[in-house]
């Protein structure tokens, strides 16, 4: 399984390179967004990690350019530009995660593993984040086998929720994925169909992260691709 690292400086490709090639990751390493586009279309790439601040192209304008072809490849920024606004930004044009620098290779390696969960067991228009199931197409959602009935608003902030499981998302970002709002237009929007899901889904499932906004707890024995020692284990990644 081969992970395409899109990295300027050699210092912080030959760290990633070095730590992701230890954990039996075949890693490749180009330095231009130019390459990136080059290579991103070979099948044999399952991943690509990707600065925004190349020397030729903007990454957003990398990552822009592989969804207008339709690339589905699972994408994960890598960049010093963490504000909100940047990460929205991101998400919104297609990134599957967004991790901003200065990071811990730990949190980097977890990220990866989830973003490389199988995708051929997922049908077309189907977001699966361990027992959910949302079928975008047919709106429809599955929990633990059983279908919910949701409200339009309460579908998409669940759909935002599982395209980016265990992942810390905001009130703003939560919003801007959901409904692609700007800013709230009432005092508390996403405090309230938070709420609304959790008395359908269970209150254990969506997790407030005080001070920053909610996240998606998954049991890592429901995730495609756990190990046996995690499934004998039991473990929620929070």
């Amino acid at each position: 399984m081969k992970l395409l690292l899109v990295e300027d400086e050699e210092r912080v490709a030959s760290f990633l390179v070095k730590g992701l090639s230890s954990r039996s990751y075949s890693v490749e390493w180009v330095g231009t967004g130019h390459q990136a586009l080059q290579r991103v279309t070979d099948a044999d790439v399952a991943l690509v990690i990707l600065d925004l601040g190349l020397p030729d192209l903007d990454g957003l304008e990398v990552l822009q350019s592989l969804r207008e072809r339709g690339a589905t490849i699972p994408v994960l920024v890598l960049s010093a530009r963490g504000r909100l606004e940047d990460r929205i930004k991101g998400l919104n044009l297609g990134a599957d995660d967004y991790l901003a620098k200065p990071f811990a290779f730990a949190e980097l390696l977890a990220r990866v593993r989830a973003n490389l969960r199988p995708h051929n067991a997922i049908p077309a228009g189907m977001l699966r984040a361990g027992s959910i199931r949302v079928d975008v197409l047919r709106r429809e959602v599955m929990v633990d086998g059983r279908t919910l009935s949701l409200s339009a608003r309460e579908f998409s902030l669940l759909k935002a929720f599982v395209a980016h499981p265990r992942q810390v998302l905001s009130r703003q970002e939560l919003l801007s994925l959901a409904w692609d709002m700007n800013s709230d237009p009432g005092t508390n929007l996403v405090d309230v169909y938070v709420r609304y899901l959790r008395r359908k889904l269970g209150g254990e499932l969506i997790e407030t992260v005080r001070g920053t906004g909610y996240r998606l707890r998954i049991d890592l024995r429901a995730l495609p691709g756990c190990s046996p020692a995690v499934r004998r284990r039991g473990s929620w990644h929070i």
